[in-house]
């Protein structure tokens, strides 16, 4: 099974835009840094990667989990960072409903970010660090032309699952990873963006090694490299990774919901 997402790699127009952003507003720090890209450590299981281009780049929408009893800690920090901050619906910047909170800002190539927290996930489970706090990557946007293909593309290939279906936005799920399947017609909350497909690159982890060689055999479009999968869909580019130490029982431990576990 799918367990999280392991990498999200963005276009970016500015490297240095990229650093101030992340590495001295956010203050992730940097693993890799070369003259077009940079990756910075979100947690020991996930990372996030830019790569510089000369082109246009739609803004892409993504989601830290933080620890819930450290939201407010969190959201004071993006807070002050000098980034921009957005309003909600009803005209406050973070929103609080049945367990659960959460607060949307941009970074510098105007992606829409979110540190969204539930009081149900166990926070001793993954070691978070710096102030942002991030547990893992819970969600990315997918805009795309025709919702239920895109989703059930994901659900009878990579084994994820969904709860309630439309034809406007799913969240297709596995482990911790949240794919926000989304109408290019339907625009992004809380300020009406327009979903666009961002370019992006995202790498998903498994622990299960057969479950890679098995998507290999079967899909178009792949080509496996060790023990990584590369995937081609509606514009999107896909790895499915081998992660040894991000295990299934890892993921359970988390408390998440059964649905998503497999």
């Amino acid at each position: 099974m799918i367990t999280h997402f392991a990498d999200l790699e963005l276009t970016t127009v500015s490297l240095e835009g990229v650093k101030q952003c992340y590495a001295n507003r956010l203050q992730l720090p940097i693993i890799y840094e070369s003259n077009d890209f940079i990756r910075f450590q979100l947690t020991s299981f996930t990372t996030l990667s830019f790569r510089e281009a000369y082109e246009s780049v739609p803004p892409a929408h993504f989601a830290f989990q933080v620890p819930y009893s450290k939201f407010d800690e969190v959201a004071a920090f993006v807070q002050q960072s000098g980034l921009l901050i957005l309003k909600q619906e009803l005209g406050q910047y973070i929103d609080e409903t049945n367990g659960r909170k959460n607060l949307y800002f941009r970074d510098g190539d105007g992606h829409l970010l979110e540190i969204i927290a539930h009081d149900y996930i166990k926070e001793d489970v993954i070691n978070t660090t710096g102030k942002l706090r991030t547990l893992y990557i819970r969600e990315i946007g997918f805009p795309v032309d025709n919702v239920p293909t895109f989703r059930d593309w994901l659900k009878k290939d990579f084994g994820m699952k969904t709860v309630n279906e439309s034809n406007l936005f799913n969240f297709v799920i596995s482990g911790t990873a949240h794919a926000i399947v989304v109408s290019k017609q339907r625009p992004w909350i809380p300020i009406a963006m327009k979903a666009l497909p961002p370019k992006m690159v995202v790498t998903f982890g498994t622990p299960d090694l057969e479950f890679i060689k098995n998507l290999s055999k079967n899909m178009d479009n792949s080509f496996l490299k060790e023990k990584k999968l590369l995937i081609t869909k509606d514009g999107y580019t896909f790895w499915i990774e081998h992660t040894p130490d991000f295990t299934a029982s890892l993921a359970e431990s988390l408390n998440l919901p059964k649905f998503s576990l497999g």
